[in-house]
């Protein structure tokens, strides 16, 4: 991608939110503004790689969507049922000071957070909706975060659509009623769109860095929102204890270095520094939740000079603590490994075993990659070979993203596997 393409990826992934908002704020049908604000991304992106950037991008994207707004409107399935609010674009779009485009300091990123977090959907299609609209992920990637396939995501995500459009939403604040629940779906969305960022579920690099950007950004839009939001507080030190160690993550040929490999000089000690001190702030708080105890454990990490001075037993213990809160299958997966770093390869097997009986990590879409990952690095440090090296080929071949996968078949290559033919 050449710098010019990506600083329009980077504004057009910007402004999406922003127009969207408008549209819906305008229209209230989010199903066909969505569906007109793609439309005008896809103009602006072929038109603005060739003629430049305009001097107020946002404007040009309303007002292109505005007018696929009146197409769509009016067209024949439609015409009857939405008459009115086509002649009212119209009208809009001819009289200027009729047009609704909101002022260049207005964000509707978290006003577009709370629409799709609306009560008439339910949790999971809540968490599908924001980021396909917001965070601006595809239907392949959310299926991914969600450990399901494309086609019955995109069914989700289509039907939260017409949801929101018979249950009429707005942009309205949510009532004390549903509050929690909302935020704690707005949350989950956060930190979603941060891990598929983190680790791109598919193509040829790891990280995704347009998407952590974005979600460290609304997140810090939202504790502005909440300041005394312990757990706001909580994701957002997290996602800045993992981002400061990115630079780190992977070497000059683009491979990928896991963490006791790392260059810690290279981790970033700003980020360090302040997601430290977010999570000191509300540690002491009566009620400790998932987020915080996941920037608590990364915290320890960052705190760590050199990999033999981490202090595991504490992460294992804190990891008994997140389990408690939240018992999924990533969350177990990762109490084994530190089980395995605190007290040795042979206990991380037995827990890892254990929990293959009660929960079928192996099994599980989330981890199903990953436990074969951890299994082989175990069956390495016992002295297993040969099945160390069977693993990482199965897990090479459950992942879609090409780094991890060329990291994963240059370890089953020094234990003596071969390359297979489409390495």
């Amino acid at each position: 991608m050449t710098g010019r393409s990506g600083e329009v990826e980077h504004l057009l992934r910007t402004e999406a939110p922003q127009v969207l908002g408008a549209l819906v704020r305008r229209f209230g049908h989010f199903d066909v503004a969505e569906d007109a604000v793609q439309e005008a991304l896809l103009a602006a992106s072929r038109t603005w790689a060739a003629d430049g950037v305009p001097d107020n991008p946002r404007s040009w994207l309303i007002r292109i969507g505005y007018r696929r707004m009146v197409d769509l409107l009016r067209s024949e399935q439609a015409r009857r049922r939405r008459e009115h609010e086509a002649g009212a674009a119209e009208l809009a779009m001819r009289e200027p000071a009729r047009q609704a485009y909101p002022p260049q300091e207005t964000d509707d990123s978290l006003a577009l957070l709370l629409l799709c977090c609306h009560p008439a959907l339910s949790a999971t299609s809540q968490v599908a909706l924001t980021l396909r609209a917001v965070g601006g992920l595809t239907t392949a990637e959310i299926a991914h975060a969600f450990g399901t396939t494309e086609p019955t995501m995109g069914t989700r995500i289509s039907r939260a659509k017409q949801q929101l459009a018979r249950a009429g939403a707005r942009f309205t604040p949510p009532t004390g009623a549903d509050r929690d629940s909302r935020l704690a779906a707005v949350t989950q969305v956060l930190y979603l769109i941060f891990n598929e960022g983190y680790t791109a579920s598919a193509g040829d690099e790891l990280a995704r860095v347009d998407l952590t950007r974005e979600a460290i950004r609304l997140t810090r839009m939202l504790r502005d929102s909440l300041p005394d939001d312990p757990e706001v507080t909580g994701l957002l030190a997290l996602m800045l204890l993992t981002e400061s160690r990115r630079r780190a993550r992977t070497g000059g040929d683009d491979e990928l270095v896991p963490l006791e490999e790392q260059d810690r000089t290279q981790w970033d000690p700003g980020l360090i520094r302040e997601g430290t001190e977010l999570i000191d702030s509300v540690w002491s708080r009566r009620e400790v939740g998932p987020y915080q105890l996941q920037a608590a454990i990364a915290a320890v990490h960052a705190a760590a000079p050199t990999p033999d001075q981490t202090d595991w037993p504490q992460i294992a213990a804190l990891y008994v603590w997140l389990e408690r809160l939240t018992p999924t299958a990533p969350v177990r997966l990762s109490r084994v490994v530190a089980v395995a770093q605190a007290y040795g390869p042979g206990r991380g097997l037995a827990l890892l075993d254990d929990l293959n009986r009660r929960h079928r990590l192996d099994q599980e879409p989330l981890t199903r990659q990953r436990e074969r990952a951890v299994r082989a690095h175990l069956f390495q440090l016992t002295g297993d070979a040969a099945g160390a090296a069977q693993l990482y080929r199965e897990a090479a071949e459950l992942t879609g993203n090409q780094v991890e996968r060329r990291y994963l078949l240059d370890r089953a290559h020094r234990l003596g596997s071969p390359y297979p033919p489409s390495a």
